[in-house]
């Protein structure tokens, strides 16, 4: 009767056991959200900042779009009007066309001359995913980081006062390639073209990490304490080009 009881026992706790791992496997850190807030309401753009022309809401998602009839002249964004977040932690959803530019625009400030305009860090998005997952400064240094690499950005010499002065074939002279995350076609692959994607950014301190489907595709040491931006606005881009389509959804913050 004893070893019987015993038996029932141990096996009572291995039920336990085997239902708290269930219980734990399913709620990872991702899906708990925890700090995070959803800063787009899924219905219409309140708190929002935009061009209506470009911009509106269908079927629950942020849409960007140009037409035939409106062709841009001047790369055109919403902008959140929620605050300007330094350090934290962004994740949304996208899908792009097959000739989409956009990007996820952040600790930037405004273009003056230029209405509905940033310029500043930018998670790039592009519907042949030639560009995802870099980190593109908007209107200042250009290419801080290609996919598949960690830099170290560093500034230009004192000689040098004009930014733009001190960059060569769209991508900023002090960008150092510290090392390789991954080849860079092979990253590529991890991106669905035609269907949506998750792309999540990490800023704290002076480091920028771009994920996409939640792989690491950049990571930026910036150095550049002439030029860098600590904290700022964010926003989504649509590009001067051919007509094209971009969509967000699931878009939440988290402030670190």
């Amino acid at each position: 009767m004893m070893n019987i009881h015993k038996l029932k026992l141990a096996g009572i706790g291995l039920a336990a056991c085997l239902l708290a791992v269930f219980l734990g496997s399913s709620q990872t850190p991702e899906s708990q959200g925890k700090g995070f807030e959803s800063i787009f309401n899924g219905k219409n753009l309140e708190g929002w900042e935009f061009d209506p022309v470009y911009w509106s809401v269908k079927d629950g998602a942020i849409v960007g779009e140009i037409t035939p009839e409106t062709v841009l002249k001047a790369n055109t964004f919403i902008i959140w009007k929620g605050g300007e977040p330094a350090d934290f932690e962004l994740k949304l959803d996208y899908w792009i066309s097959e000739k989409g530019n956009s990007g996820v625009q952040y600790r930037s400030d405004r273009v003056a001359e230029v209405p509905f305009a940033l310029r500043g860090y930018q998670a790039d998005i592009d519907g042949a995913n030639r560009y995802t997952g870099q980190n593109y400064e908007e209107r200042k240094r250009t290419t801080l980081a290609y996919r598949g690499q960690k830099t170290q950005i560093t500034s230009q010499p004192d000689s040098i006062t004009e930014t733009r002065a001190f960059v060569e074939r769209n991508a900023w002279k002090g960008l150092n390639v510290v090392s390789e995350l991954g080849d860079r076609e092979e990253l590529g692959k991890m991106i669905k073209a035609n269907d949506w994607n998750a792309i999540r950014i990490v800023a704290k301190g002076n480091v920028l990490q771009h994920y996409v489907n939640g792989t690491l595709m950049s990571e930026v040491h910036d150095e550049d304490a002439k030029n860098r931006m600590t904290k700022g606005m964010m926003g989504f881009q649509v590009h001067v080009g051919p007509p094209m389509k971009v969509m967000f959804k699931n878009i939440e913050l988290k402030k670190l």
